[in-house]
């Protein structure tokens, strides 16, 4: 079985149109999303000698039909350190020693960065310190001090 007809193989009854969904409003068609086998790195013997079973996903949210332009610009700002220059995702997955699983695993991992990524986060609403945690504040100030003003040496007369 070639690289590419393992690549289509889907578990659980998926097909390959099925879209990875995001959140309720976001769903990523699984034909944007480009899927690369190669060998492994790392110890691992023959078999990762013989087989490609390294992942890579690559998605390019730049050129991305499926992303409203919201959506793209909260992705690709939230995402700086990810994006390349390009507009490009990368992720690779090469912890299992199936290809099938290392997919599933870097899909999954897109997908809880996508939805990580666009949630909204709230405003943070400015509070005053309240009276009590003023006076205790205060009152740790005075027993520092105390402490303190004991270390010194006695002030000679």
């Amino acid at each position: 079985m070639g690289v590419a007809a393992r690549l289509s193989r889907l578990p659980w009854g998926m097909a390959d149109s099925d879209p990875i969904e995001i959140s309720a409003g976001v769903l990523v068609p699984r034909e944007e999303l480009v899927l690369r086998a190669s060998r492994s790195s790392g110890p691992g013997g023959q078999h990762v000698n013989t087989s490609s079973t390294r992942i890579e996903l690559v998605w390019d949210i730049a050129a991305s039909p499926s992303l409203d332009d919201d959506t793209r610009a909260r992705l690709l700002q939230r995402l700086a350190s990810r994006v390349d220059s390009a507009g490009k995702i990368r992720l690779v997955a090469q912890s299992e020693r199936s290809q099938l699983r290392n997919r599933d695993a870097v899909i999954e991992r897109f997908g809880k960065m996508i939805r990580a990524a666009l949630v909204e986060q709230t405003k943070r609403k400015a509070t005053k310190p309240t009276r009590a945690s003023k006076r205790k504040r205060i009152e740790a100030k005075k027993r520092r001090a105390a402490v303190k003003k004991q270390r010194q040496q006695p002030a000679e007369e």
